[in-house]
């Protein structure tokens, strides 16, 4: 919440209100508010462990070579066997995904109970049932502020792409629909 006060100025007219500056929200703040504004894709990233996290910081980096990247907090509980980690595996979540996505975004729980997966390649944990997954081969791991981040070149992909993309947005979840044609 944001204060605001106001300060009387005398002046050869009389008095007048001049409102105060507002306090302006620390930069995490901001950023906080901000990108709960952006809509995001939710994906799970596993390693070999298994060990695995929920996250919307997926992202393509480039075509040629075909490189993508992620970022976890340097003190999530994953962040060790990711470092650690030869290759990893993105899985691209569906709509019907939700409660996935919440298990592997809570911590102090086996989230690999219940989930169905299998070995992949270097025994990396590829979760069944996703509309997309691929896998990667980390090529950089840099510390970036209070973040690790992870680029890797993709070595191989799969998934039915039925499903329409579960979203994160504003705290909570969503899907997607497409907008009549405004043509």
């Amino acid at each position: 919440m944001t204060l605001t006060t106001t300060t009387t100025h005398a002046t050869g007219a009389g008095s007048r209100a001049v409102p105060a500056p507002a306090a302006v929200p620390a930069p995490a703040e901001l950023l906080k508010q901000t990108l709960r504004r952006h809509a995001a894709g939710v994906t799970v990233l596993t390693v070999p462990g298994p060990a695995g996290f929920t996250a919307t910081s997926f992202t393509s980096v480039s075509l040629e070579p075909a490189l993508v990247s992620f970022y976890l907090s340097a003190t999530a509980s994953s962040a060790e066997a990711v470092r650690a980690a030869a290759v990893f595996a993105v899985h691209v979540l569906g709509e019907q995904q939700q409660e996935l996505a919440e298990r592997f975004a809570r911590s102090g729980v086996d989230r690999f109970a219940g989930t169905h997966w299998t070995p992949g390649p270097q025994d990396v944990p590829l979760l069944h049932g996703v509309p997309a997954w691929l896998t990667a081969r980390p090529v950089l791991r840099q510390e970036v502020g209070d973040h690790l981040l992870v680029v890797g070149e993709v070595t191989g992909a799969g998934g039915d792409g039925r499903q329409a993309p579960l979203l994160h947005h504003a705290g909570g979840f969503g899907s997607f629909r497409t907008l009549p044609d405004a043509g």
